[in-house]
């Protein structure tokens, strides 16, 4: 079953970016490319592989900032800052390959996120056992918020468990989790459904209405074309760089040019 639409004016957006253009050398890989990210909605990004959809992520969390454009978080200009400084503005970002902290337990990758020192990898991995060996009262206020993220995504169990040895979809599900903790309005998620099984998957989908229905904006590429339709509020198709097509996932992924473009995706 499809995502109903939502009825009403549109909220306004948390992210807004115009005219997006990243290059790789002589390759564009982002085009002039405009979306916007509103509040308690599911807004995805599909299309073939090579078609810019991280790139386009990239530029909108402070990976890899784009060549041209402009991105703003609510009424400020966010372009080119850090994805740490970005996190601290409430936007957060999950990747398409597992960047958990593999010596930490679940629970300490997740203390991590909530740290107001974090500046950047090699930092956090400095901090972190002091962090976690800490009574300090910042981070007793942070383990209720802890605690309700690993309840929300049924990772109690795995609490104490060094995030290294964890399956691939728990991994990316602690991914999630982390970057939940920043306690973001905005999530930008890249390709979350990746290594998930059947249940992990069920797990993600009520995640991702739960979290849309609690009003955060969430913007997420996904080849998983079934979540995808099950999910999105609107979609938008991506090739060479560009958005081709633009609506909602019953509309959108009906057409025969979209069929055409997405074959061989689930």
């Amino acid at each position: 079953m499809s995502r109903e639409p939502t009825s009403g004016p549109s909220p306004q957006p948390t992210i807004t970016a115009t005219g997006i253009v990243k290059r790789h050398g002589s390759t564009m890989v982002v085009d002039d490319v405009d979306i916007a990210v509103r509040p308690g909605r599911i807004t995805v990004v599909v299309g073939p592989n090579g078609a810019g959809k991280t790139s386009l992520l990239d530029c909108l969390s402070g990976v890899d900032p784009g060549d041209a454009g402009t991105v703003r978080h609510h009424d400020h200009d966010v372009t080119g800052w850090s994805l740490d400084r970005l996190a601290r503005d409430g936007v957060a970002r999950t990747f398409q390959h597992s960047s958990v902290f593999s010596s930490l337990s679940v629970t300490e990758n997740l203390l991590v996120a909530t740290d107001p020192r974090r500046s950047s990898t090699r930092r956090v991995r400095a901090i972190a056992p002091a962090i976690v060996g800490s009574r300090r009262s910042t981070e007793l206020a942070n383990a209720a918020v802890i605690r309700q993220t690993l309840t929300d995504l049924e990772l109690l169990g795995v609490a104490d468990v060094r995030a290294g040895v964890l399956p691939s979809g728990t991994k990316r599900l602690v991914e999630i989790a982390r970057a939940l903790c920043t306690q973001p309005d905005t999530l930008l998620l890249d390709e979350p459904a990746s290594g998930l099984d059947d249940g992990e998957t069920r797990r993600l989908h009520d995640l991702l209405h739960r979290l849309s229905d609690d009003g955060i904006a969430l913007l997420m590429v996904e080849h998983d074309l079934e979540l995808v339709t099950r999910t999105a509020d609107e979609v938008h198709v991506m090739a060479s760089g560009r958005i081709i097509a633009s609506g909602a996932a019953s509309e959108v992924l009906a057409r025969s040019d979209v069929r055409d473009l997405l074959v061989g995706m689930r």
